[in-house]
């Protein structure tokens, strides 16, 4: 229930109208999300986003034990916020493909851990054939058939299409014969085309990525959605890209999170011109985020982009997801995260506790496997 304390600070705030259309379960307006944006007092955002999760999952904060494999960095696309892809596999410009084997080998050696997920990712390899992608994911499933797979973003499914010339749906149809299970959220960076234009003009486009994730929800695909803010996007343009997730996740039901992902300035073409995005602008976008996605059951808080304190800081701003384990995570270290290679279960625990929240270890597709209680 939201506090009187609460309440008086968003009349004072001039949130009265917002907070009793959330209060309400009345939609919020693009202008109501652009008004949660620019308003100073971000406890009092918070506090609703607050009272919206904990009336979804109440005490509840999930988490996964899950791994990371990120079979090649070489890519075609040259993102300006990238510090991941490299132009080829030479040893001098740290760029690698792992060979088959090599690849699975990573993934096995995780299953004395009770890993439940793989997340993988690739760069866009300008020559690595098609068997190469089904191959992995044919190989891991034969040798652990119960890990579920969550493999390649939008981003790739559309470069698959392009170069092996086949449709969205025939991508995904031979992925997911293959063994694919969900697919992760990324590479929709900003959808505003002034944005696209300027910072990753070289790939998919934003009605290129709805149209694969339409197409994988058709399919009986579950997806994530992310959005990287921190860039040279305006509040509005944020708002633009939420509203679109919104609208497709009103024709589809697919998407099952979204994760706001803050920009790191490391190592990259535009770092120098935009520091990382502060703490209180993390904050108020998980909250916006939070109160304007009302038909996304789960907001997640990264804690490899955000720092495991402000995740943790996060679970009072309408986050009820932390992600996971995340062992051998490579994008966003080599973007220059120092946060720890992979997080033991116990440290989870604990860092869930601690922000007063119970731990709820849960699948790929979202269902509990076991609450924590202390």
């Amino acid at each position: 229930m939201l506090s009187n304390l609460a309440h008086r600070a968003l009349e004072r705030a001039g949130l009265g109208p917002i907070r009793d259309k959330v209060l309400s379960k009345e939609r919020l307006t693009e202008e109501d999300a652009v008004r949660l944006f620019e308003v100073k007092d971000l406890a009092a955002v918070g506090a609703l986003a607050n009272h919206v999760r904990e009336e979804r999952h109440g005490n509840l904060a999930f988490y996964n034990r899950n791994v990371h494999l990120n079979p090649t960095n070489v890519c075609v696309a040259s993102c300006k916020f990238c510090s991941f892809a490299r132009l080829d596999d030479q040893e001098a410009s740290e760029g690698y493909t792992f060979q088959l084997d090599e690849a699975v080998e990573k993934v096995l050696s995780r299953k004395p851990l009770g890993v439940t997920e793989v997340h993988i990712v690739c760069g866009l390899h300008p020559t690595l054939p098609w068997e190469y992608y089904t191959e992995l994911l044919r190989r891991i499933r034969a040798a652990w058939p119960e890990i579920a797979l969550k493999a390649y973003t939008a981003v790739e499914i559309h470069f698959f299409a392009q170069k092996f010339g086949k449709s969205y749906a025939q991508v995904l149809t031979e992925l997911k014969a293959a063994g694919l299970d969900t697919m992760p959220g990324g590479g929709a960076e900003i959808f505003a085309k002034r944005v696209r234009r300027k910072i990753c003009d070289d790939k998919a486009t934003a009605e290129e990525w709805l149209e694969v994730h339409r197409t994988a929800h058709r399919l009986g695909i579950k997806t994530n959605a992310t959005m990287l803010y921190g860039t040279i996007e305006t509040l509005a343009e944020r708002v633009d890209h939420m509203a679109r997730l919104r609208a497709l996740q009103d024709e589809t039901g697919g998407f099952q999170v979204f994760i706001p992902l803050a920009f790191h300035p490391e190592h990259n073409m535009i770092g120098k011109a935009f520091p990382k995005p502060t703490g209180y602008d993390g904050l108020r976008t998980y909250a916006v985020s939070r109160l304007f996605l009302d038909n996304f059951d789960h907001v997640k808080a990264y804690w490899v982009s955000l720092g495991e304190r402000m995740a943790q800081t996060a679970l009072s701003f309408g986050v009820d997801d932390v992600d996971g384990t995340v062992l051998e995570e490579r994008i966003y270290h080599m973007a220059g995260s120092h946060v720890p290679q992979g997080q033991t279960e116990s440290s989870f625990h604990r860092l869930i506790r601690l922000a007063g929240r119970v731990p709820a270890e849960r699948d790929s597709l979202y269902h509990v496997l076991k609450v924590h209680e202390a």
